[in-house]
């Protein structure tokens, strides 16, 4: 027998884990903290105070004008009787004393250039501040983004004069021009920040290539755009679709004018009549609801893009 001893191994103890207590097939993920109770609470408090205008709105609008007159629309709740007076009559006849579908057209006429033709010579200009260099680039930028800080209410005069003399005032390309101008500047912001957050070894690439910089950002930058894109569009949309002052102003109330002019001449002088304003609203208030609904996953990452870098 050698005189060389075994030596028996001691065994390592490993640290014991948790069981993981979720679903069977799911790895465990990084915790996530529950928020506070008073923090839940006071935003759904918020949100309770928002929402409470619309339905206030929502129930005048199916109740008859004594009803309305007479009392408020919370005593809709307090007794099960009142849901039988309820009456669609209201919207009959919003839309026998307004030409509410020609008013509809003109406002789709409105709202959807003023919503395309800033967003496309923006993200043009975009494209060219981030991407191109030229002289006098920097304080032309500066000089643009500075633009947001002036009120729009002192260039209604100036605008006005200026139609007057072209003769385009009550016309549509006066309130495009209007709100085109409007909004180029917050366009050109938004949208140039978003891009100068994309790879530039895309642009690298497309140079070797050998494209020129319309194919680069046609074919490149604006489909990867979209977020931004889709984020501005329903900023301008919404802000056009309920524009009344500018309207006023530049269309007034003739054939073009749009479903916000048209609401307010419903309304008579000493008040009477806004029940039938009540429908109005709501009925103006469905294609918002549609372009936001049907573009709202764009939102978030078009307006946080360029925030965070890296």
């Amino acid at each position: 027998m050698s005189g060389t001893q075994a030596v028996t191994p001691t065994p390592v103890q490993l640290p014991k884990q948790t069981p993981y207590a979720g679903k069977p097939g799911r790895k465990r993920g990084p915790e996530v903290g529950k928020s506070p109770l008073w923090v839940r609470i006071v935003l759904a408090v918020i949100c309770f105070a928002w929402i409470v205008p619309t339905i206030g709105l929502a129930v005048t609008s199916f109740r008859t004008q004594t009803d309305a007159t007479d009392s408020g629309w919370w005593t809709l709740f307090t007794s099960p009787a009142n849901f039988t007076r309820l009456t669609f009559e209201n919207y009959g006849d919003l839309f026998a004393q307004a030409d509410m579908d020609t008013a509809f057209v003109n406002t789709l006429a409105i709202t959807i250039p003023a919503t395309v033709i800033p967003i496309l010579i923006a993200a043009f200009a975009a494209y060219a501040f981030t991407f191109m260099t030229f002289p006098g680039r920097d304080l032309l930028l500066i000089l643009i983004v500075s633009l947001l800080v002036v009120p729009t209410q002192v260039a209604l005069v100036p605008l006005l004069k200026i139609f007057g003399q072209l003769g385009i005032n009550g016309t549509f390309p006066a309130i495009w021009i209007a709100h085109i101008g409007f909004g180029m500047p917050l366009a050109v912001y938004i949208i140039r920040n978003y891009m100068a957050t994309l790879p530039r070894e895309v642009i690298e690439s497309a140079k070797i290539d050998g494209a020129s910089h319309f194919q680069t950002f046609w074919k490149l930058i604006l489909p990867m755009s979209t977020p931004v894109l889709a984020s501005f569009a329903i900023f301008q949309f919404l802000w056009v679709w309920n524009d009344l002052l500018n309207a006023l102003i530049f269309i007034g109330p003739n054939n073009n004018a749009p479903l916000s002019i048209a609401l307010v001449s419903l309304l008579g002088q000493q008040g009477q009549g806004w029940q039938l304003l009540t429908a109005g609203g709501l009925f103006m208030m469905l294609i918002p609801i549609l372009v936001f609904l049907s573009l709202q996953r764009y939102f978030v990452r078009g307006m946080t893009a360029g925030a965070v870098k890296g």
